[in-house]
């Protein structure tokens, strides 16, 4: 048996024994569960490395694509950049070259200037030298005086002083004259732009109307039959017509219609209206025919007078004598290139008159004097000479003053005129024939130079449309604005007007006006 104490012992030991098997258990047990849990971490520290490089590399790939699409941009952005600097470029060059193509013709416009004024300051040397050449001879001539005044004794003092005024006088008016002649040349200068302006007026206020008739005249039958009876037998109603008027009758094929041919307008009228009344009545042949015709001609002859009478009274002349009434009425029925000549004279009148107006002259006086500048054309057909000469042989006839005749004489320039009122009779006959319409040849010779002045400025590029107005002075073209800039509309219309200068021949001057505009349009819906 044991001892307790040995009991004792072996319990200890026994106890000692369990504990140990129970700490090196809960070691062991330790150990596996801290290696459990490192590998555990281990696992999740691998996934997390796993999935941080997954991560990590998804943001380099999407960090990549991003630079890659920002660095294309960034060129697309460049090219497009370059793109438009290469076409401010190219529009630079293109402007810059137009420019010196400009400042080329300009350069061009001024050397050719300089050689004006090269050619003018030469002139002007030789004039200056000329000029020179002559006061040193008057220098030379009067110190020879004075000289020979200084040799020569006993002279008395007045003579020595009426030498000296001489001098004196000498230089006194080679001053005057040039102080004259710079007064004049500012007084023609003053006086043109009066002129203009003065005409201008009297064109504005003037505004006659032109009628164009020509040297035959048409009788309308009412059937073919009428011409049967107008001719006659074998002819004889024709010919008694032909004998009592002075014209010729054309019977043709035009259908009811028979042409009085003649030049002089007055037989033309009596012989028309005969015709009218012989067809009317119905009754022709030669002696109705005798007796018609008189009486037509007194009716016209009494009608010309009236239409004479009633002119100067429109015109307000005064009394004028009866027999130059009545051949101003004749000019009712004679026409100048297709211009009625008592139209035209009536409106040579008043354009006269509204000028002696302006310039402070009798305006009646002038109205006379236009109104009667033709006259010679009533009996020119009659009378040997032009119509001047023939109008101022009837004007001193019937009494007319020095000044109405001298007018007559000189409106056509052969004959100097002595009067102002001359002067503006001339001026104003040119105006009322040139004036656009008036004349067949002129209104022809008008519309070929509209159309040539439309034609030049449709010939320039960048032209859109261009229209002649102003009765031919004035020419506005409207270009396109994309394709003539500010600068290149004022070239434009510099070289149009040179153009224009070179091919055309007009009176006075055309204003050229180039027109660009640039128009924006939207709508409000």
């Amino acid at each position: 048996m044991l001892t307790p104490v040995q009991t004792l012992l072996l319990l200890l030991g026994a106890i000692a024994t369990a504990g140990a098997v129970f700490f090196w258990l809960g070691y062991i047990a330790r150990r596996r569960v801290a290696e459990s849990k490192i590998k555990t971490a281990e696992t999740i520290a691998a996934k997390i490395t796993e999935e941080a490089e997954r991560e990590a590399e998804n943001k380099k790939t999407s960090a990549l694509l991003k630079a890659k699409d920002e660095i294309y941009e960034l060129k697309e952005a460049a090219e497009r950049e370059n793109e438009q600097q290469r076409r401010d470029l190219k529009n630079l060059e293109n402007r810059l070259r137009q420019k010196e193509e400009t400042l080329e013709r300009r350069a061009d416009g001024f050397e050719r200037k300089e050689q004006q004024l090269g050619g003018r300051e030469k002139s002007l040397d030789k004039r200056e030298a000329a000029l020179k050449t002559k006061d040193e001879a008057l220098s030379r001539k009067t110190e020879e005086q004075n000289r020979m005044l200084e040799r020569i004794s006993g002279m008395s003092a007045a003579e020595a002083k009426e030498i000296l005024m001489k001098n004196l006088v000498a230089d006194a008016s080679r001053d005057a004259a040039r102080t004259i002649k710079d007064i004049k040349d500012r007084a023609e200068a003053e006086g043109d732009r009066l002129a203009r302006d003065i005409i201008s007026l009297a064109i504005q206020r003037c505004a006659s109307d032109h009628v164009a008739e020509s040297t035959v005249s048409v009788v309308e039958l009412p059937n073919d039959e009428m011409k049967g009876r107008i001719i006659g037998r074998e002819g004889r109603n024709i010919r008694a017509i032909e004998s009592a008027t002075g014209v010729d009758l054309i019977v043709d094929d035009t259908p009811e219609a028979v042409i009085v041919s003649a030049f002089d307008p007055i037989r033309r009228e009596v012989a028309k209206r005969a015709l009218e009344r012989l067809i009317g009545d119905g009754r022709i042949h030669p002696g109705r025919v005798e007796e018609i015709v008189e009486k037509i001609r007194e009716e016209v002859e009494t009608e010309l007078a009236e239409v004479g009478e009633e002119t100067t009274l429109e015109l307000n002349l005064g009394e004028t004598d009866a027999e130059l009434v009545r051949t101003l009425g004749r000019l009712r029925y004679r026409t100048s290139y297709g211009q009625n000549v008592l139209r035209h004279s009536k409106e040579v009148a008043y354009i006269a008159g509204i000028m002696a107006n302006e310039l402070g002259l009798p305006a009646d006086k002038a109205r006379r004097a236009g109104l009667l500048h033709d006259i010679g054309k009533a009996v020119d057909h009659e009378v040997e000479g032009t119509h001047p000469q023939i109008g101022a042989d009837l004007l001193r006839k019937f009494g007319e003053t020095a000044e109405i005749v001298n007018a007559c004489e000189a409106h056509h320039g052969k004959m100097e005129p002595t009067s102002v009122e001359a002067v503006l009779v001339a001026a104003a006959d040119a105006i009322s024939a040139a004036r656009p319409g008036a004349r067949r040849e002129s209104l022809e010779s008008y519309i070929k130079r509209i159309t040539k002045l439309e034609e030049i400025a449709d010939s320039f590029s960048g032209v859109s449309k261009a229209y002649a107005i102003q009765a031919g002075r004035e020419i506005r073209i409207i270009v396109e604005q994309d394709r003539v800039s500010d600068a290149e509309a004022e070239d434009l219309a510099r070289r149009i007007a040179e153009t224009v200068e070179k091919e055309l021949e007009y009176p006075g001057k055309i204003k050229v006006v180039v027109i660009r505009e640039t128009r924006a349009v939207d709508y409000a819906k």
